[in-house]
């Protein structure tokens, strides 16, 4: 993992957190606004009810009912001076037959509307009705001048014992006003707590960074080691393989060629030149064989010629080999490697289990960088096959594509059953 990967990541973790705080601070705010104002609207409640008990009914008259004068100017003596003020706009007293004994406004008095049921219900006791006034109805133009009221009832009761229903007009600014001191109350406390939280998350996401960096470093290194170990036993075996039983073999083959030709028996001479003939192809796939454990031309004829001994191999199986190479790529030592390795675990793929007829390798410029094409007609497989196979411990793809990862590169397989595989190697340039 790159520095700039892990400050990416780490910048995608705060960005993350403090939107999620933001989110979480959001909802909660609405969720305290709206509690704000369903304990105002409580209060509402609780306030038209006092003010019916304690303002309201003890001035009341039995006359109220009929229209009496008097009994009106006694509650307009109450209502209008101080008993009633801001925030309540409007006060009616209604009868059980909608019609409206008492209210602020007089040209409202003797009027009668239609009750609506949960009104019918505070007549008896039911819960105190509130709710945001239609100012479309018409026991409400007086009122239409106000942007948004909350209307309150609260049953009173007359001398003689007869309700009438006390109804309360409120400005809901006064309401919601009183929801958002709640809401400015307890939000700022709360975001102050989760962007403490949020903090407290980017130096633990940090650390954790750090510790998978230098994990990922340590993995790396490791498969690195891996590498140059496999590469300096693989270069070991195809030394100790050439200078001893490559050069027996291909001494014992000239014996065996020279025998011949100096024995007068047919017979011999024809089982000499067999076994000669047998040798030299032993010499053969010996030399093939170390080509794949060590490329000797990677280094000194270069890699074109490293790849054309590698598909010598498919070659030999019968299948059509097509090589082109780009010169002049400028590719880096660790690279060059990389191509030649990636090149050879196609190849060994092809040549173990395709049963193609013909395989092209492509090695040129793309977008900047270079880009190895190893395609073969062969059988193909699913793609549910290489996961079997790396569970199976086939690694060596995986290997490949992981010191890819190393050098700035991507290894990406393409196959379908029947239609062949092609393989693909992209890099940077150098």
């Amino acid at each position: 993992m790159r520095t700039a990967s892990l400050t990416r990541l780490l910048l995608q973790f705060a960005a993350s957190g403090l939107i999620a705080v933001l989110l979480v601070a959001l909802a909660a705010g609405y969720a305290f606004r709206r509690a704000g104002e369903h304990e105002s609207i409580r209060d509402a409640r609780r306030v038209t009810e006092l003010i019916a008990a304690n303002v309201i009914e003890p001035h009341l008259r039995n006359s109220i009912v009929s229209g009496d004068p008097a009994a009106i100017a006694e509650l307009n003596r109450v209502v209008r001076p101080s008993g009633v003020d801001d925030p309540i706009v409007r006060v009616k007293l209604w009868s059980s037959d909608g019609r409206i004994v008492y209210s602020d406004e007089p040209r409202l008095i003797g009027e009668r509307f239609r009750l609506h049921d949960e009104e019918r219900a505070a007549f008896t006791g039911g819960e105190v009705p509130a709710e945001i006034s239609n100012l479309s109805n018409p026991e409400n133009r007086f009122e239409r001048g106000e942007k948004k009221l909350l209307e309150v009832y609260a049953p009173v009761k007359t001398p003689n014992g007869r309700t009438l229903l006390f109804e309360s007009y409120l400005r809901f600014s006064s309401v919601s006003a009183s929801g958002h001191r709640i809401w400015v109350t307890f939000v700022p406390a709360l975001l102050f707590g989760l962007l403490l939280l949020w903090l407290t998350q980017v130096p633990l996401a940090l650390s954790l960074g750090r510790r998978l960096r230098s994990g990922q470093r340590e993995r790396e290194s490791l498969l690195l080691a891996a590498l140059e170990a496999s590469d300096t036993e693989r270069r070991r075996i195809a030394s100790d393989l050439h200078d001893g039983a490559v050069q027996h073999l291909a001494g014992t083959s000239f014996s065996l060629a020279g025998a011949a030709e100096r024995t007068d028996d047919p017979n011999a001479r024809k089982l000499l030149h067999d076994a000669a003939s047998s040798m030299r192809r032993a010499v053969r796939e010996l030399r093939s064989l170390l080509v794949e454990l060590h490329p000797p031309n990677l280094r000194g004829a270069g890699l074109e010629a490293a790849l054309s001994d590698l598909l010598a191999r498919a070659n030999s199986n019968g299948a059509v080999t097509n090589l082109h190479v780009q010169p002049n790529l400028g590719l880096s030592v660790q690279q060059e490697s990389l191509v030649f390795r990636t090149a050879q675990e196609a190849v060994r793929n092809v040549a173990s289990h395709a049963e193609a007829s013909r395989v092209d390798v492509t090695l040129a410029t793309y977008n900047g960088g270079y880009e190895l094409r190893v395609s073969d007609d062969g059988a193909g497989f699913e793609q549910g096959a290489r996961v079997e196979r790396r569970a199976k411990g086939h690694l060596g793809l995986q290997l490949l594509e992981e010191r890819a990862q190393d050098l700035g590169a991507r290894v990406t397989v393409r196959s379908k059953p029947g239609e062949g595989t092609t393989l693909v190697l992209r890099g940077p340039s150098t």
